[in-house]
């Protein structure tokens, strides 16, 4: 009986329902990689399926794939002048740039680079 009561929603009908409810679901295409900077840790996942998911005002991404964790060992000491190096290079904020250069274990070159990668 309880099969007779729930029926099967098709795609089309989910589709449907979640507009009404105001939500939004995409996919979001050719994502490299996915990384968590964590106070202990580094969470990188390669080559992810990604989904946004907008509901009212909120965005949710759902991230799925295998993750790499990276334990951080030590803390990593940026001279304040290669961070503005970077800030000024790529247009970005200093914590902008002091994030890259820690997540790029404080490699100028590979920092630039991820961040100009990120504005394409």
């Amino acid at each position: 009986m309880e099969s007779e009561t729930m029926r099967r929603m098709s795609p089309r009908e989910m589709r449907r329902l979640m507009r009404k409810l105001g939500m939004q679901l995409n996919e979001i295409e050719d994502v490299e990689e996915v990384t968590i900077t964590r106070r202990d840790e580094i969470i990188k996942v390669l080559s992810p399926k990604v989904s946004m998911m907008k509901i009212g005002e909120e965005t949710i991404f759902q991230i799925v794939g295998e993750p790499e964790i990276v334990k951080r060992e030590e803390v990593l000491e940026i001279p304040e002048e290669d961070v503005q190096l970077v800030a000024a290079q790529t247009g970005v904020t200093l914590d902008e740039a002091r994030r890259a250069l820690i997540e790029n274990g404080g490699d100028l070159a590979k920092a630039i680079l991820t961040l100009t990668m990120k504005k394409k």
